[in-house]
């Protein structure tokens, strides 16, 4: 039986362990009622979208069975984890592109069960490439455990980045051990048989981010960069609003058909949905700008305002990207800081002489 799940959670960031164990009981209960009452959930919002994005058009719906390969399209199936929570969805989905000589997309976290379920899937295929999106605890860390079956070479940007030792605190967490046997820039096409993938390097919720392009289905895989069923988180100092906005405009540029993320459903309208978290982004600073002349000072306190109806459990990975987004501003010298802006220092609105403009 395929399930049509309708949850409320999002992208890859570290909830508490009672917080995790109760979406995972969230979770099967959900399915039970959406099996007897299908359009039950259908209006459930994401965790961490505030009340200002009830405009913002999610594409959430997904049935799927956990071990089961389905396939996308000719050349596209997908398997999906058994990990779900508040920041990954229904769970990790790990992709096979091709027939016979495949790639891997992702193998997700270290779990025996979905690395042998994807075993199973790929059965009497041989595995040329694993293609590895960026290193956080849901998306790399099964590439050691896929080693065991076959020896293809993993493909990356590279290692995780930076000491992340603030961020590490609402993500779900660096796999600090993955290095990519072949590292992999931006424009790099790979080639197997009967598909060829374009590298298209998307920095922003890591620096390291790597979406592929499966050129012959106009097909991007887009890890956590873009996600059809909420927003990603961006955390500083891996994280970076600057970085992630450039690559948004990036994807602009493309003439992708459709955006298969590692978590939650294709997207299948890809131009209005980056135009839809573009605004979405633009929609957070003008919060910020509206708390500051409200005399809201530190991002501790605007979070409640910005972020009102969202369980308080995940206040700080919200605060991470009110972070992501002042550090922003404070870099085109919108907000000024005693120091580098963080979680709690005072802020303020800037409006510099026209000599201090020029």
């Amino acid at each position: 039986m395929r399930w049509l799940r309708h949850s409320s959670s999002r992208g890859a960031c570290h909830a508490s362990s009672s917080l995790l164990a109760s979406t995972r009981l969230m979770a099967s209960e959900l399915c039970r009622l959406n099996q007897t009452f299908p359009n039950l959930l259908s209006c459930a919002p994401p965790l961490l979208l505030g009340e200002h994005d009830v405009s913002l058009r999610l594409e959430r719906a997904i049935k799927f069975d956990y071990g089961v390969a389905d396939r996308l399209s000719p050349l596209v199936r997908r398997v999906i984890a058994n990990n779900p929570g508040p920041f990954t969805y229904t769970g990790t989905g790990t992709y096979i592109i091709g027939r016979g000589h495949v790639a891997v997309v992702d193998p997700g976290p270290a779990d025996e069960a979905h690395i042998n379920a994807l075993v199973v899937a790929i059965n009497g295929e041989t595995v040329s490439h694993v293609l590895v999106t960026h290193t956080h605890m849901d998306h790399s860390p099964g590439c050691k455990l896929l080693k065991t079956y076959c020896d293809a070479p993993t493909y990356g940007f590279g290692p995780h980045g930076g000491d992340l030792a603030e961020s590490s605190k609402v993500e779900e967490g660096a796999d600090r051990d993955f290095v990519p046997d072949v590292r992999v820039a931006h424009g790099d096409v790979l080639t197997g048989d009967g598909w060829s993938v374009e590298c298209v390097h998307t920095p922003g919720h890591t620096s390291n981010h790597m979406c592929f392009c499966l050129s012959d289905e106009r097909a991007l895989f887009t890890g956590d960069h873009v996600m059809g069923w909420s927003t990603s988180v961006i955390s500083p100092p891996d994280g970076n609003m600057g970085d992630y906005m450039r690559s948004l405009a990036l994807l602009l540029e493309r003439d992708d058909a459709v955006y298969y993320p590692t978590h939650g459903p294709p997207v299948w309208r890809p131009r209005a949905h980056i135009e839809a978290f573009i605004e979405h982004r633009l929609a957070r600073e003008r919060q910020i700008r509206d708390c500051l002349q409200r005399g809201v000072t530190r991002i501790v306190d605007m979070v409640p305002i910005m972020y009102k109806g969202t369980d308080r459990a995940l206040f700080p990975a919200a605060a991470r990207s009110v972070l992501a987004a002042v550090e922003l501003m404070h870099a085109r010298g919108e907000i000024r800081a005693n120091g580098a802006p963080s979680i709690e220092s005072e802020l303020e609105l800037w409006y510099p002489s026209r000599e201090q403009r020029r």
